[in-house]
C-alpha cells in the first residue's frame, strides 16, 4: 500500500497553492474545473476544497470568512484553524501558475489511484466469482473508476472552428441497411446512435436484426460485433444461411439438405465468410464486456460498424442496493449510449415489449419492457407488431413503427415477413396497393 514520502510533501505544497490561489482570486476555479476533491491527498484540503466548490456553485463568495462559516455552521471548526485558512492564502503570492500546481495534483492523484485499483485488483482474485466474465467485469469496473470526470469541455464558436469545419468536409457517415425505404427516409443507421428494436415474442426481431446485420457488413464500414444470449452460433448461422440462399429455414434447421442444396449452402457461407462478422453466443453478457470487447477491436480494426445485443432484458445486470431493476436497466442503456459515442457506431440493442401491449392497436413508448430511461437514453425507437387486419397471401404482415427518432422524426412501414427463409421485405404502405 501507498507510504507516505519525499514527494507527498511536494505534493502537499502544490495542494496548499492551489488552495491558496483561490483565496487569492476564486475566479480560478473556472481554471481547474479538471479537478475533484479526491485528487488531494490531505484529507483538510478535500474537505477545503469541496466547500470551496459548495459555496460556488451556490453563487456565494469564496474567502477565508465563507470556508470558516461553513465549518462553524457544521461544528466542525475543531478541525480547521483559522490561521491555516490564512496561512494558505499566504502561501501563494500569485494565480499565475495554480493550472500548473493542480495539474501536479491530478496527475498525482491518478498514481495514486491506480496503485490503490492494482491492490484491489489483486483482492479480487480471492474472490469467488459465479463466471471467468463475471470477474473481467468487475476488474473493468475497478479500472473505470481510475478515469477522471470530464468537466471543463465547454468550447467558443472560435474554439471549435477548426474542428467544425473538418465536419464539415467528413463525408457523413450513416450505414445503409438493405432496407431501401428505411434507408432512403433515415439515410441508414447514423454513428453514435442507440437504436432500441422492440417487439413480443415471435414477430421476427432477431431475424430483422441479423438481415440488417447482413446489410451493415456488406456496407463494409467494419466489423459488426453481436452479442445473442438466447441462441447459439449455429443457430444464427442457419437463419443467415437460409436468408442468403432462400432456403427452407426448417430444412436447414433439420438438416434435411439435398447435395445440391448443401452446395448452396457452402457457397453463401465462403460469401458470409469474406464479411466483417463476429458473434459471441453466451448468456448473461455485461455491458462492460461488451464495452471491453468493442475496444479490442476498435484498436485491431481502426474502427467498428455495429454492436448489437439480443436482447436487453436477459444481460447480466446488477442491481446495487437502494436501486430498483428498472434503474438498473436505465444504467445499462445509458452505458450503451455511451459505447455507441465512444465508437462512433450504431449500437442495436433488442428489447421486448411488455404482455399488455397486446391490447392495443398500436405500441406506445410506455410498452418497452422495464422502460426506466429505455426511450430516454435510446436515439431511436422502433417497435415491430403484427396487426391481424393486415394480411398477405405470401406471408405475415409485421408493422415496423418508428416510435422516437431524435435525428429523424416518427414513421411507420409495412414489412412482409416470409418466416420460412428468414427474411423480411419492405410492402407498399398503402395494403390496399
Amino acid at each position: 500500500m501507498h507510504l507516505i514520502g519525499e514527494h507527498d510533501i511536494q505534493v502537499d505544497q502544490a495542494e496548499q497553492a492551489v488552495l491558496g490561489g483561490i483565496f487569492l482570486d476564486s475566479n480560478v476555479l473556472d481554471e481547474i474545473v479538471f479537478l475533484e476533491d479526491r485528487d488531494f491527498i490531505n484529507e483538510k484540503h478535500q474537505q477545503i476544497y469541496r466547500v470551496m466548490r459548495w459555496l460556488e456553485e451556490k453563487n456565494k463568495p469564496v474567502d477565508i470568512a465563507t470556508v470558516a462559516e461553513m465549518y462553524v455552521q457544521h461544528n466542525k471548526l475543531d478541525q480547521l484553524s483559522i490561521s491555516y485558512l490564512t496561512s494558505l492564502a499566504e502561501s501563494c503570492p500569485s494565480t499565475a501558475n495554480i493550472t500548473y500546481y493542480a495539474e501536479i495534483v491530478r496527475s498525482k492523484a491518478l498514481r495514486r489511484r491506480g496503485e490503490l485499483v492494482g491492490y484491489q485488483i489483486m483482492q479480487l482474485s480471492r474472490e469467488d466469482f459465479e463466471s471467468d466474465e463475471e470477474y473481467f467485469s468487475a476488474i473493468e469496473s475497478k479500472v473505470a473508476e481510475l478515469r477522471p470526470q470530464e468537466n471543463g469541455k465547454m468550447k467558443s464558436f472560435e474554439d471549435a472552428r477548426q474542428d467544425y469545419f473538418k465536419h464539415l468536409r467528413t463525408r457523413a457517415e450513416y450505414i445503409p441497411t438493405g432496407f431501401k425505404q428505411f434507408d432512403e427516409w433515415a439515410h441508414g443507421l447514423w454513428e453514435g446512435w442507440l437504436f432500441v428494436s422492440a417487439g413480443r415474442p415471435s414477430v421476427g426481431k432477431t431475424a430483422k436484426l441479423l438481415q440488417r446485420v447482413l446489410g451493415v457488413a456488406k456496407a463494409n464500414r467494419g466489423p459488426v460485433l453481436i452479442w445473442s444470449q438466447e441462441m447459439g452460433r449455429n443457430q444464427l448461422y442457419d437463419r443467415m444461411i437460409s436468408n442468403v440462399t432462400g432456403l427452407p429455414y426448417g430444412r436447414i434447421k433439420n438438416k434435411n439438405l439435398s447435395t445440391k442444396e448443401l452446395a448452396r449452402v457452402e457457397d453463401a457461407y465462403n460469401e458470409l465468410e469474406e464479411l466483417p462478422i463476429f458473434i459471441q453466443d453466451s448468456s448473461g453478457v455485461t455491458i462492460e464486456e461488451v464495452r471491453a470487447t468493442a475496444k479490442r477491436f476498435k484498436r485491431k480494426y481502426g474502427r467498428i460498424g455495429m454492436i448489437a445485443v439480443d436482447y436487453l432484458q436477459i444481460m447480466k445486470i446488477p442491481v446495487k442496493k437502494g436501486e430498483t431493476r428498472a434503474t438498473a436497466i436505465g444504467n445499462v442503456t445509458s452505458t450503451a449510449k455511451q459505447i455507441a459515442r465512444e465508437m462512433n457506431c450504431c449500437f442495436m440493442m433488442l428489447s421486448q415489449m411488455t404482455r399488455d401491449s397486446e391490447n392495443f392497436k398500436k405500441p406506445t413508448l410506455a410498452h418497452l419492457k422495464e422502460s426506466s430511461s429505455i426511450e430516454q437514453d435510446a436515439d431511436v425507437v422502433e417497435f415491430l407488431w403484427h396487426d391481424p387486419s393486415d394480411t398477405h397471401q405470401q406471408g405475415k404482415v409485421v408493422q415496423q413503427l418508428i416510435a422516437k427518432g431524435r435525428d429523424t422524426g416518427i414513421n411507420e412501414f409495412r414489412l412482409l415477413f416470409r418466416g420460412w427463409k428468414q427474411q423480411f421485405e419492405e410492402l407498399p404502405r398503402d395494403k390496399n396497393k
